[in-house]
């Protein structure tokens, strides 16, 4: 579906009751591609574009923030042509895609240890930052080398230290206080987490930020996630209810 279909918000979406910030689990590359019999990185390079349009397709309906799960740290138990190929495709579209998005107000964050990635694509990582940092059209996060374990597990040696330090009393810890810890602190928490593929499962993606996140799993292949797709999502998502642990007032 090109980018000209579905421009516009579809007249049966509440503009008012729209996800501000929405996480993809972007799974089902490999078997696209597998049952195209295309290699695997076909299926990788089509999911880019995908990820592309539905960036594009958030900045159009006015959703404020989109987070991708790109690379987790079990991810480097793949063959190793496969993650060679992912790392350099990164890098690749941030060198290609950096200006047309910058000139179209978006604003580039990445999470997780970044620390063990290519030194070259630190830097374009690094750059994009920069470059988009006053950037207000919408927040598009990526998470790379990530594992949300391995995020809390960072939180609290953090809090720690300040402990061990003198800085904090242990009687302070709380939920904001961890929260201004994480990778995600200047982002909202995800409103609603789409999964593709048909797999149901969160798979150490933002667990402390899902708490109250509505999730909604699909059986389309990530490079098949088109405007249509989406927008069939966020019509699930207009008719939960959201109660946050409350009851109605009526009930």
């Amino acid at each position: 579906m090109t980018s000209k279909l579905f421009a516009k918000l579809p007249p049966d979406l509440n503009p008012q009751n729209l996800p501000q910030h929405v996480a993809v689990i972007m799974d089902g590359n490999g078997r696209w591609a597998t049952r195209r019999g295309l290699p695997r990185i076909a299926g990788h390079r089509q999911g880019a574009k995908t990820l592309k349009e539905l960036l594009r397709c958030c900045k159009d309906w006015g959703i404020k923030a989109l987070t991708a799960y790109a690379f987790s740290t079990e991810n480097w138990r793949r063959p190793i042509e496969e993650v060679d190929f992912l790392l350099h495709l990164f890098e690749r579209l941030l060198r290609r895609e950096l200006t047309q998005m910058h000139r179209e107000g978006v604003r580039i964050s990445f999470i997780g240890d970044l620390s063990l990635l290519p030194k070259s694509l630190q830097t374009e990582m690094q750059r994009s930052m920069a470059q988009t940092l006053y950037n207000q059209a919408i927040h598009f996060t990526v998470a790379v080398n990530y594992g949300s374990r391995n995020e809390i597990i960072k939180a609290c040696r953090e809090l720690a230290e300040l402990v061990q330090q003198g800085e904090l009393k242990p009687q302070q810890i709380n939920e904001s206080l961890v929260a201004q810890h994480l990778y995600t602190t200047d982002t909202p928490e995800p409103d609603l987490l789409i999964r593709t593929s048909g797999e149901m499962r969160l798979s150490n993606f933002l667990l402390w930020q899902l708490a109250y996140t509505e999730i909604y799993f699909t059986d389309i292949f990530w490079p098949d996630f088109d405007r249509t797709a989406f927008h069939q999502a966020l019509l699930s998502y207009q008719k939960r209810d959201r109660r946050f642990g409350q009851i109605q007032a009526s009930a």
